[in-house]
Parts: C-alpha cells; structure tokens; sequence
C-alpha cells in the first residue's frame, strides 16, 4: 500500500493532476462530485488556481476530470491506507495481541505517514499562490518523508523476522551503510528532479546538450540562491540537480557492484539473495533513467518516468533489507 501510495502520486504528478482538488476535506473529501452541478462547481474552484491561468486555459470539464481522476485517486488511497493499517492495529492493540517492540516500530510508521500526508498539504497549497505547479522544495519533502514510512515499514519487518548477522564482518554493514545513504540523498534529488522538470531541460545522454557539465554551472556568478530558488526562470538549478543525480547514478552503480564482488561469496544466503536483487535493480534502475531522457517529447513520459520512479523504491528496500540481514540481530525479537 505504501508503495502503491507513492507510484500513485508519480502519476499524479506526470499528468499534472496535483493540483486539481483544491480543498482537503478529510472526511466529505471521500465521495467524489456525483452531478453535473458538483463536477461544475469543483471545476470553477480549479478555474481559481495559478495552473489554470496559466497552463490550462483551454480544458474543457473533460480534461478537468481526467486530472481530477488521479489526485482523488491518489488521496483516496490514503485514507484506505489509513482503516487497512489503523483497525486491526487498534484491534489487535486492545486484545494485547501485539507486544511493545512492535508497537513502537509500527508508532514511526504512523508517525511518518501521517507527516507525509501533512507535507502533501503543504505541498499543493503551494502550488495555489504564484506557481501554476507545487514547489519542488515541498514536492522532495513530501516524497522523503514517504521514502521514510517505507523505510520504517522495512525496519519493522526485518525486526520481526528476525534479520540477523552469519559470518559477514561489521565493516561489510558499514558499507552498505553508506550505499543506503547516498540512495537516500539520491532519491532526494529525484523528488528536485521532479519538481523543477529538470529533465525537460536536458534530455540527452551521455551529455547534457552536448557537454558533460553544462556551462551554467561553470559560471561563478550563477551560484547564487536566488537561482535556486527560483528554478523556473533560469535554468542553473535544474541543471545543477540533474548532473548531481547522473553522478550520483554512476557512483551507486558502481558501488553496487563493489559490495557484490566483495559480499557474494562470504554472505549469508539471505544477504546472497538481496545482493543480487539490489544488483539487478541498479542495473535496471539506471536504464530506465535513461530511457526516460531519451523519451522525452512534450514531457516526461509517463510509463518510463513511473518505472523509473517504482525500481527506484525497490532499489532502496533492497538494500535496507540487506543491510539488516548482514546486520547483528537485536537482543530481542517480536516473538519474545
């Protein structure tokens, strides 16, 4: 579901939907508009926004339900989300079902979705002032703190099951420790990827427009933080945020295959089977990113940009669940 969460909002986001629903009812926010009088009145909310100004003028109440389609969707999701994970919890919580080392892993799940929800907020409000889209700023937040529930969801279940430690040595954790990191800022700059369309701006490959490193960013004078925050006037921040994220690309792939060759042969076979996932998915990974740049027409297209989105994930998970598998046991598990 979570994962599921997080797909939902990439295609919201690729087909510019974020910002069609311009209230956040969270209980008459369920049901959707039901006549033609409620599609009307929700289309004229929509009417009031910097997007329709500024971009889609010309939607007729066709296209507005079209993107109204996936951002309810995505909200919806949530709060389904929300009864799937909160009923049995509070059920199996009343009927002592659970002990307290589950309930405090499950509480930062909770606590970290419910933040995410809440940066979604913030996330569209900003895009209902000035912008005719929501700030890539508040757009990574959003997507981090979801990386985040998936990441404590991860830790819940290697803990459960007990993830433990054979004969891998404690620097090997280190360095997946280090892999994890550099995928968690590297996934910070694919929600500045997203946000500020940077690869719109250069969709070539191996180069960017023909260089390596573009010559916005070789001149001194552009390094300033009004060109960073002002993204979409100048092309310096997106060309900033997609030559950090191919570096970054290059250097996980290449660490990948380090820990591969170093690990393959004294891993467990648990820690076995998650090198080679994590292997496959880097590979993958780096392929659809690829293929994502070289699609590009009008926009970002759609199926590779959500592929590349979801292995990304898939990628991180991985590598947190073989982490925990060359980790040392805690000293107490959920069975105790």
């Amino acid at each position: 579901m979570l994962i599921g969460q997080v797909i939902l909002g990439g295609i919201t986001r690729l087909t510019g939907s974020g910002l069609s629903i311009t209230r956040w009812d969270i209980v008459s926010g369920v049901i959707p508009p039901l006549n033609t009088q409620q599609w009307q009145d929700a289309f004229n909310l929509y009417k009031q926004t910097p997007q329709y100004h500024k971009l889609n003028t010309h939607f007729t109440l066709r296209n507005f339900k079209f993107i109204y389609f996936w951002e309810y969707t995505h909200r919806l999701w949530v709060r389904i989300l929300g009864f799937i994970f909160l009923i049995p919890f509070i059920i199996f919580l009343i009927r002592k079902k659970i002990n307290f080392y589950l309930i405090k892993r499950l509480g930062y799940v909770i606590f970290f979705t419910a933040l995410t929800a809440s940066a979604g907020w913030i996330m569209v409000k900003s895009g209902l002032i000035d912008r005719p889209w929501v700030d890539a700023y508040k757009l990574s937040l959003h997507f981090i703190l979801a990386v985040l529930s998936i990441s404590a969801m991860v830790k819940t279940v290697a803990d459960v099951y007990n993830y433990k430690n054979t004969v891998e040595k404690r620097q090997n954790s280190k360095l997946i420790l280090v892999l994890i990191s550099i995928t968690f800022l590297q996934l910070l700059f694919a929600g500045l990827m997203a946000g500020m369309k940077a690869g719109l701006y250069f969709s070539t490959w191996p180069d960017m427009n023909g260089q390596f490193i573009p010559n916005t960013l070789l001149a001194s004078e552009n390094w300033t933080w009004s060109n960073l925050t002002n993204y979409d006037r100048f092309t310096f921040a997106p060309a900033l945020v997609q030559f950090t994220h191919r570096l970054l690309a290059y250097i996980l792939l290449t660490l990948t295959i380090y820990i591969f060759f170093k690990l393959k042969t004294q891993a467990s076979k648990l820690a076995q089977n998650w090198l080679k996932i994590s292997l496959v998915l880097i590979i993958l990974q780096l392929i659809l990113g690829i293929a994502t740049l070289l699609n590009i027409r009008v926009g970002i297209p759609l199926f590779y940009g959500v592929a590349h989105q979801l292995v990304g994930i898939l990628f991180f998970i991985s590598i947190l669940f073989l982490y925990f598998s060359v980790k040392e046991s805690t000293k107490k598990t959920a069975s105790e």
